[in-house]
């Protein structure tokens, strides 16, 4: 595999890295020391103070490197995640997190140390012409840091013109990379139904308005949106994931129940259509037989959607590091909070082979070393073909 030799190189120290964040997690905004540790890699590899900038999106680190030139005045982005989950880890690995409860599930542990390696290479040679925005972001599980570093004024600042990331994927042989145009992670929105009826005996259910009856209806009227809304070619999932009543006893007609779900999609506009559809369903079905439904909506993450120029560079940089890349996989049905950065400017998000282990957010997920050169070779020649030397 051609990856870069000064990576090969450098995966025994960006190894360390990765395993000393791992027994480090921090979830959310609360990477207070995950930052404080990049900002030291960062300063180690040569960058001063003026380069560097903390407290973007709260907790998040920036950082540029300049290349030898600037004739070409590009500024590229390059992004990773540096926050983990509460999960208790399970993974066997002899270097477990410290932290009860808290784990890096997700692999944000080596995306942020491939970054790291990627600046060192980046720093030490110079061999671009332009400049380079490094973007670690924190609160990407749920917490829409991408989004919180964007409203800071990630892109304007820095002038950002393009911006890339890439996510390692348990099932892909380490090494193999995956790639789409267009959207490639699909929006996630959740909803929370409450449904009033109006409680009772469970013997006398005439003199009651049963909200879990009522309740369970309005579950089997959502399904009905996407089987009979949705074009069949088109995806959307709708799922209700929890469903509770204000009582726990046998003998009791609840007084109301409480559902919650969430909507995903690949297509824009159906994600704007779903509210209107869920509210209409909820308040409808308990109207039907007597009860209230209200309704409450929380937008989250848009879809992922690669442009098109950008991910064949993706897709060339790929093709430089690994003879095994695939331009054309599916997309999945997870969001990404890159998707923020993504509607600002055109950018790329690509899937790194991680090889046979448990799937991300799952107690037994390991991250394999064996993916940071291939990581942080993507990322070196992505710079240094989009900005060739002068």
């Amino acid at each position: 595999m051609p990856v870069k030799n000064r990576f090969a190189e450098m995966q025994e120290e960006i190894t360390k890295w990765r395993r000393h964040l791992h027994e480090n997690p921090e979830l959310l905004y609360e990477v207070h020391k995950t930052a404080a540790f990049v900002v030291e890699r960062l300063k180690e590899i040569g960058l001063d103070d003026s380069a560097i900038t903390t407290g973007i999106g709260r907790t998040g680190v920036v950082a540029v490197i300049e290349g030898k030139t600037n004739t070409s005045g590009r500024v590229i982005g390059l992004r990773a995640d540096m926050d983990a989950l509460p999960i208790h880890e399970a993974s066997g690995v002899d270097y477990p997190s410290k932290t009860p409860g808290v784990m890096h599930a997700c692999g944000h542990d080596g995306h942020t140390a491939i970054l790291l390696g990627a600046a060192k290479y980046l720093s030490e040679t110079r061999n671009f012409d332009g400049t380079v925005v490094l973007i670690f972001q924190p609160a990407e599980e749920g917490g829409a840091g991408g989004k919180a570093m964007c409203d800071d004024g990630l892109m304007e600042r820095w002038g950002i013109q393009e911006v890339y990331g890439l996510h390692n994927m348990p099932g892909l042989p380490v090494g193999q990379f995956a790639v789409r145009p267009g959207a490639l992670l699909a929006s996630s929105d959740e909803f929370e139904i409450t449904v009033t009826g109006k409680g009772g005996h469970a013997a006398a259910p005439h003199d009651a308005i049963d909200t879990t009856l009522v309740a369970s209806q309005i579950v089997v009227s959502l399904h009905s949106i996407v089987s009979r809304n949705v074009n069949p070619v088109k995806r959307v999932v709708l799922t209700v994931g929890t469903f509770e009543t204000d009582s726990t006893a046998s003998n009791v007609i609840a007084h109301q129940a409480r559902l919650q779900g969430t909507v995903r999609t690949l297509d824009t506009e159906y994600r704007a259509l779903a509210e209107g559809w869920v509210r209409q369903v909820a308040e409808n079905v308990a109207a039907a037989y007597g009860a209230s439904a209200e309704v409450t909506w929380t937008p989250g993450y848009p879809v992922t959607i690669n442009t098109p120029d950008e991910t064949q560079y993706a897709v060339e940089a790929a093709r430089a590091v690994s003879p095994d890349v695939n331009d054309d996989t599916d997309p999945i049905m997870p969001s990404e909070d890159f998707a923020y950065m993504l509607e600002e400017r055109p950018g790329a998000y690509i899937f790194l082979g991680n090889g046979d282990t448990a799937m991300c957010h799952h107690p037994a997920y390991v991250f394999d070393d064996e993916a940071i050169p291939v990581g942080c070779s993507w990322f070196a020649e992505l710079v240094e073909r989009r900005m060739p030397a002068a």
